[in-house]
Order: structure tokens, then C-alpha cells, then sequence
């Protein structure tokens, strides 16, 4: 099962449109929301490992332009039960 992170990101005035098109193009993206205020976009992304999302914020998000800064949570699983 992929890794799942949420990737925040803030962008230049009037840039969103376009950084929201280039998004759609990253196959790891799996949801877009634009929204108002800050953080200007929210979305979420499927990756094999950690790394594969070091990766993909620093070579592909941050080299769309307009994008200013990011922001990613990664995704933990909580395990069911005490530890032994």
C-alpha cells in the first residue's frame, strides 16, 4: 500500500490557475482543492517511500512556477493495541 502525505502549498498572486494545471500533470497527486486563504492549495499525494516524496516536493512542486513555499504532512499509521 503507497505511502499517503498531504502537501500544502502557497503560491504567487494570481498564479493558482496555472500551478493547479501543472499539478494535474504529476501522476503522485491524487487530489487538487484550491482554496481561499492560506495555504492557497491543498493536496494529496500517493508515494512508494519517503524518499519518492522528497522527490517529488523538491524536483516537481517546487520547480512549477509560481509555487512559493510548501508545506507536507506525512501520513502515519496508529497500530492497534499496547506495545509488548
Amino acid at each position: 500500500m503507497p505511502d499517503r502525505a498531504y502537501v500544502l502549498i502557497n503560491v504567487h498572486p494570481g498564479q493558482t490557475a496555472d500551478v493547479v494545471k501543472a499539478l494535474g500533470d504529476i501522476k503522485e497527486i491524487k487530489q487538487i482543492d484550491p482554496c481561499w486563504g492560506k495555504p492557497d492549495i491543498f493536496t494529496i499525494v500517493e508515494i512508494p517511500h519517503q524518499d519518492a516524496l522528497t522527490q517529488l516536493v523538491l524536483a516537481k512542486i517546487h520547480a512549477i512556477p509560481g509555487v512559493d513555499q510548501t508545506d507536507t504532512h506525512m501520513v502515519y499509521r496508529l497500530q492497534e493495541g499496547k506495545p509488548k
